[in-house]
């Protein structure tokens, strides 16, 4: 069984993906930011932890076999009402929120045998979609720090990520908060449904496992064919 450190455990993809591996048998240490979680499951611990602040991950496992980095944010506008700061807050979170974390377990990550890491990047970062510039910037960012450190911490650290579209999580709320709002956009996908949390777990959880050891520097769609199919 794995050690596994979950940046951004305390909803959506994170929080499942925290439930479903400690309940499979590894050992899952989750954060969270503004609202406290604890857990009653003898595999799985909470910690606080800001990616924003210049507080670093304290109380870490000495050996660390897995990283899973779940923040993110959906800020969806026009170019000309974007301000600067925006691309700057949105790629902290996303990229230099992952380096700091990175960098401060990676001892860690070198005492398993074979680590690996998993960001979660979006559709948008290699298809054109209005109103999306900020979150194609900082993901196609962390698209391109996926495929480098792949390439620097092989054969013995593996980095993926994974290309996600809309998925009902708390974080998309003001998009899918209507059945209209629903509909609308589970139509523009060619499987005409939404992503669900359980979706992306499943893939997050066959990466992070043995039974994917010869895979690194990949990015994987998990999108309902939105970036390749039209129907």
């Amino acid at each position: 069984m794995k050690t596994i450190l979950i940046i951004g455990a305390s909803s959506g993809i994170g929080k499942e993906l925290a439930l479903q591996l400690a309940s499979s048998g590894h050992q899952v240490v989750g954060t969270y930011h503004r609202h406290p979680i604890t857990s009653n499951h003898s595999n799985l611990r909470y910690v606080a932890y800001d990616v924003m602040g210049e507080t670093p991950l304290q109380d870490m496992p000495e050996k660390i076999d897995a990283l899973v980095y779940c923040p993110g944010s959906i800020l969806l506008k026009p170019f000309v009402r974007i301000r600067p700061d925006d691309f700057m807050q949105d790629y902290q979170l996303n990229v230099l929120g992952a380096v700091k974390v990175i960098q401060t377990i990676l001892p860690a990550l070198k005492l398993a045998p074979q680590a690996s890491i998993v960001f979660l990047s979006s559709v948008a970062a290699g298809l054109g979609l209005n109103y999306h510039s900020v979150v194609a910037s900082s993901k196609g960012a962390l698209e391109g720090l996926t495929r480098a450190l792949a390439a620097e911490f092989a054969p013995t650290i593996r980095v993926n990520a994974i290309a996600l579209s809309l998925t009902d999580t708390p974080l998309a709320n003001g998009l899918l908060n209507t059945e209209q709002k629903m509909e609308a956009n589970a139509q523009r996908h060619p499987m005409k449904r939404i992503g669900n949390t359980s979706d992306v777990t499943h893939m997050i959880s066959f990466i992070l496992s043995d039974q994917a050891s010869w895979i690194t520097g990949q990015i994987f769609h998990v999108d309902g064919g939105m970036s390749s199919l039209k129907v």
